[in-house]
């Protein structure tokens, strides 16, 4: 993973950076490297993520899907943290069609998908840290009945990764389910590189050793120094920018692969940062398609945002075919990945000829060890982020708030979060 941050200099684009405030920064980033490796050597909560790579054991994932590795389709039963890696990973090695996702309680979507799915050609793996989400646990209920609907025993098609207690580990001994542990000491959005996000990558035999060298590969560039470290240069660069006023995060990869990426990034980035008043409000886009629709507000609207612009090197070879309407020759021959490229760096000059900060993310190609590359990067540009701000990355009070009320709501507990609902002031229209 490469990181270009010199259109978010100053003498680019307002809000901007200065050199000297970035040298100034940079003893900040030394501290903050420290606090991180401190955190990593100690294996402290959170901070486990980024060794991630070192510590998932490959060789037992691959033992504990062997018996579902016939399955033609993996559905991940999930939501957050618990399914957007596995996504991210699907859609981004290009296996997303065999990899649907759970991750709602919106009941049609989840008629649908079922209705789409041959059952008895389908792995379900069911995630939950604590193994008491109310989302998972009924979309795992609704698929279990439709299976035995199906004539499928959902203990011979069924696999879990949950917390060492919980009614979900509770289910799965009972019934022997192939189980594998959430890592204890990190949040889900940053669990892509443990089984949470890897169990269904190894049921489709892609390469999760590669990805996890990817890992290897982030966490060997992690140094003291934003100019010596991309996902540092890159964490250090956002958080100088929101403190300049640049408080939303338009990111946009230029790869279809790429789009879940950009779910991941956004769930990453909001849960971890957006604390205490802080934080960038993650915007996704899609190059090129978004350059005809929300390209307009990026370069012509306020001065308020970074734009993430990523892209592979090397995509894979397509030729446009000539045609008769002589005002498109010029398209005659050319690799419909060379128009992506020039599509993305036509957006790129764009945004900086109106000062409007933006950074290159760029990967050698769209493979499992660069995904894991770029994975690891931006949990650790996330770390350090969160470190520079003086946030708790890995907490997210908001959310819970939320659950509370929900789980008072429908009978599971009298929380105050619940009578809160009730409270909502009204202005109806009709």
């Amino acid at each position: 993973m490469d990181v270009d941050i010199g259109n978010a200099l100053d003498r680019v684009a307002q809000p901007g950076v200065s050199r000297d405030s970035l040298d100034r920064l940079d003893d900040r980033v030394g501290r903050a490297h420290e606090r991180i490796e401190r955190g990593i050597a100690a294996e402290e909560f959170g901070y486990a993520a980024l060794s991630l790579p070192e510590t998932t054991d490959a060789h037992a994932i691959r033992e504990t899907v062997a018996p579902l590795a016939d399955s033609e389709y993996v559905l991940t039963v999930g939501i957050g943290g618990s399914a957007l890696g596995a996504a991210t990973l699907a859609s981004a090695l290009g296996v997303n069609e065999h990899a649907p996702v759970l991750d709602n309680v919106d009941p049609e979507h989840l008629r649908a998908t079922l209705d789409s799915l041959p059952l008895s050609e389908t792995a379900v793996h069911v995630v939950s840290r604590s193994g008491t989400t109310a989302e998972t646990l009924a979309n795992f209920l609704l698929v279990r009945d439709a299976m035995a609907d199906s004539g499928v025993d959902w203990t011979d098609r069924t696999i879990v990764t949950t917390g060492d207690e919980g009614p979900l580990r509770a289910l799965a001994d009972e019934h022997a389910l192939p189980t594998l542990s959430v890592p204890s000491g990190v949040p889900g959005r940053f669990s892509v590189l443990s089984p949470t996000g890897l169990v269904p990558a190894a049921i489709l035999g892609l390469d999760i050793e590669a990805i996890l060298d990817g890992g290897r590969t982030g966490l060997q560039k992690l140094q003291p120094s934003l100019f010596d470290s991309p996902a540092y240069a890159y964490g250090a660069v956002a958080y100088a920018l929101e403190k300049r006023g640049a408080h939303v995060n338009a990111f946009m990869p230029y790869a279809e692969r790429l789009e879940y990426f950009a779910e991941w990034f956004a769930q990453l980035w909001a849960e971890s940062l957006g604390k205490e008043g802080m934080g960038q409000t993650p915007a996704r886009s899609l190059g090129a398609t978004d350059q005809h629709s929300q390209l307009q507000l990026y370069r012509a609207g306020r001065h308020d945002k970074i734009i993430t612009l990523v892209r592979p090197r090397e995509r894979p070879e397509l030729t446009i075919p000539t045609t008769e309407f002589e005002s498109l020759e010029y398209l005659g021959d050319t690799r419909a990945g060379a128009l992506l490229d020039a599509e993305f760096e036509a957006t790129e000059a764009s945004l900086a000829a109106a000062g409007q900060p933006n950074v290159r993310v760029e990967i050698d190609r769209l493979d499992e060890a660069n995904l894991g590359e770029l994975l690891h990067g931006m949990e650790a540009a996330c770390i350090l982020a969160g470190e520079l701000m003086g946030v708790e990355t890995f907490t997210q009070p908001a959310v819970e708030w939320g659950k509370r009320a929900a789980h008072g709501l429908l009978g599971g507990s009298d929380t105050a979060e619940a009578k809160a609902v009730s409270g909502k002031e009204r202005l109806v229209i009709e």
